[in-house]
């Protein structure tokens, strides 16, 4: 499994929102390039640039940085947030980005995202489906930032791309976004159980090595992870097995952490 570190912008600072909530956001001191050049450091290959401001208003806010992003050399950038047209999505691959991600267009027009998957092929796409889970019923999908509410389950969202028509998915628990909590491994277990040929990454809650690898037995492709990060409360060299760039030197289990 994958880790991919998550990067979050608004307003062109990196911050971080409690369960989507944009009133409850923390900020934090590095620059969207120094947050970068840190992950690239760690040993990551793929970064996963979020522009909240684009979730939420449907206009890619943040585009300058997250270009400048891109053209930094030895990452692949995955990039979200207010994606909603075919233009946007060339303009970005044309400016470096590997993979865009698609959320809210993913489940308000599933018939024109399929054509877009056609045309830029299903590795440069993923689908953000992005769910409230509740213990009476599916998980339930939400759009615009996680500001709206969607009549469909998460089974339902799947279901709007048949078998072969798409790969990578991110699938995120709100309620656990932010809060280290821990991932929701009862709702991966069933996604890989009920859709078992796409690669599934996990976005919500985790908080230490120990989540990693819980996500890794289920088998799936990738885990995106931001405040843990973040705050390092995960040691460099317990991060080694999901980074495969990691090279550490035989001093940095001494230090990490201090």
């Amino acid at each position: 499994m994958l880790l991919i570190p998550a990067i979050d912008l608004r307003a062109g600072r990196c911050v971080r929102l409690y369960q989507g909530n944009f009133r409850a956001e923390t900020r934090y001191e590095q620059s969207p390039r120094e947050l970068l050049e840190k992950y690239r450091s760690l040993g990551a290959s793929w970064v996963h640039v979020v522009d909240l401001d684009g979730a939420r208003d449907g206009v890619l806010a943040n585009r300058e940085i997250i270009i400048e992003l891109a053209a930094q050399p030895g990452l692949k950038l995955q990039v979200g947030g207010g994606l909603r047209s075919a233009k946007i999505i060339h303009e970005l691959i044309e400016s470096g980005i590997e993979r865009v991600v698609i959320g809210s267009a993913a489940v308000e027009r599933p018939e024109e995202v399929r054509g877009w998957m056609r045309r830029f092929g299903v590795d440069r796409i993923c689908l953000a489906l992005d769910v409230r889970c509740d213990r009476h019923g599916p998980p339930q999908v939400r759009t615009r930032g996680w500001q709206a509410g969607t009549a469909l389950s998460l089974w339902e969202a799947f279901d709007l791309y048949p078998a072969g028509t798409l790969r990578h998915v991110l699938c995120t628990d709100i309620g656990r976004d932010g809060a280290l909590s821990g991932p929701n491994l009862d709702l991966y277990r069933e996604s890989r159980e009920r859709f078992p040929g796409l690669a599934l990454q996990a976005s919500g809650g985790v908080r230490d090595a120990a989540d990693l690898q819980a996500l890794a037995r289920l088998g799936l492709a990738a885990a995106v992870s931001g405040r843990a990060l973040l705050e390092e409360r995960i040691r460099p060299e317990e991060l080694r097995p999901f980074l495969p760039d990691a090279s550490f030197p035989a001093s940095t289990s001494a230090t990490a952490g201090s």
